[in-house]
């Protein structure tokens, strides 16, 4: 396995929430939609029913910022993109 050289900075999203335009910017960064940021699995996202109750995307970052459960993990930043979810670490060079 091939090591990065690279100092990893860690944030725990729960204590140290993302403010909206934060969010905005890794959505952006990943090339993505925020639908795509969304974990299916969390009680939250089945308790909002969020799979048959359609969100605009600026409800959705607003519902992700108020409940973190919500995003996908982990997010990796590098220069500016952005990874999120199950990551192939073949695709972060």
């Amino acid at each position: 396995m091939e090591k990065m050289s690279s100092d990893i900075e860690k944030r725990d999203f729960f204590k140290d929430p993302f403010s909206e335009t934060e969010l905005k910017k890794i959505i952006k960064m990943a090339e993505k939609k925020p639908s795509e940021f969304l974990r299916k699995r969390d009680k939250i996202y089945k308790e909002l029913n969020l799979d048959s109750n359609k969100k605009t995307d600026e409800q959705l970052i607003k519902l992700m910022v108020k409940y973190p459960g919500l995003i996908l993990r982990p997010i990796v930043i590098i220069k500016n993109k952005a990874f999120v979810g199950k990551i192939d670490v073949k695709s972060l060079k």
